[in-house]
């Protein structure tokens, strides 16, 4: 039997530098909370022991049915194990799902960020309605998440859509896709060359151009491997969309199919703790029904 949209879930967004914990009710935030992990860890408890406190924060006196977790690393889903969180040194391998399950007495489910982000869109944000779509998150680096038939792609160890690190002319994807791509050929970030920009710097509207192409190289690979009929980007870069759109745009227009292209859609992340509510909403994909 499926359950009623007043299920409450709780979400985790574990950064390599933040995590963010929230109390979710179908498409709503009722309070989260940000809080900064604690630096050079050198103990995998102390980053899980936040993870406990701030959940019970977010508790209360509410009865929540599972718990939701997204992270920026490969996953167990079935045994809930996360191996090698890049940014936290102390997670090698941590069996995160038994120690919550044991702590809190209800299902948790675990999935790469970048999955997240994929079905909250999917879910509550500009991905409704469509079957088959990708998640890009683009900042520091480049993630990817796969929603194919409704439902996230199933696959060995939560590492399908590393499309950043496909070979790309001398490195990969990312370095051309993503925040990466400001610092090593700007010495610069995405916000200040956006600043620029606005301001009619040639230098900076340059730079988002040669983004855009580079970004219409990487949808049209990921047009070939997985076919969506609409990618939604998200990540700081969003807010830049305006200086490079164009180029992306006319990066994409050769691709061999053109049928296709009528079809598919490049749209920018709207919702804010889009990838929050994904999070959480991993509990309906696990359980299978609609929340």
């Amino acid at each position: 039997m499926a359950k009623s949209k007043s299920v409450k879930l709780i979400g985790v967004d574990l950064g390599g530098t933040k995590v963010n914990v929230g109390l979710i009710e179908g498409n709503k935030i009722l309070h989260n909370e940000f809080v900064k992990l604690p630096k050079d860890s050198k103990s995998e408890w102390d980053v899980i022991k936040l993870i406990i406190d701030l959940i019970k924060m977010q508790l209360g006196e509410h009865k929540v049915e599972g718990i939701g977790i997204g992270v920026p690393s490969i996953v167990d889903r079935e045994k809930g194990i996360i191996h090698e969180v890049q940014n936290i040194s102390s997670w090698k391998e941590v069996p995160l799902a038994d120690i919550l399950i044991k702590e809190f007495g209800i299902p948790v489910f675990i999935d790469n960020d970048a999955n997240c982000f994929a079905y909250g869109e999917f879910k509550f944000g500009l991905g409704k309605g469509y079957k088959h779509l990708v998640g890009l998150t683009l900042g520091t680096g480049m993630g990817s998440g796969i929603i194919t038939n409704g439902h996230l792609m199933g696959d060995a160890n939560c590492g399908s859509g590393e499309f950043g690190m496909i070979p790309y002319k001398d490195g990969i994807i990312e370095d051309y896709c993503s925040g990466k791509f400001f610092k090593n050929f700007y010495n610069s970030n995405g916000e200040e060359l956006m600043n620029l920009a606005r301001e009619g710097d040639s230098m900076a509207i340059e730079a988002f151009e040669q983004f855009g192409e580079h970004l219409g190289n990487a949808v049209k690979t990921i047009l070939y491997a997985v076919d969506p009929q609409l990618i939604i980007v998200g990540g700081s870069v969003v807010n830049s969309a305006e200086f490079f759109e164009t180029s992306l745009a006319r990066s994409i227009n050769d691709f061999a199919y053109k049928k296709v292209l009528e079809r598919f859609k490049v749209l920018y992340s709207k919702t804010s703790n889009i990838a929050l509510l994904g999070a959480a909403s991993i509990y309906y994909d696990r359980i299978g029904n609609n929340g």
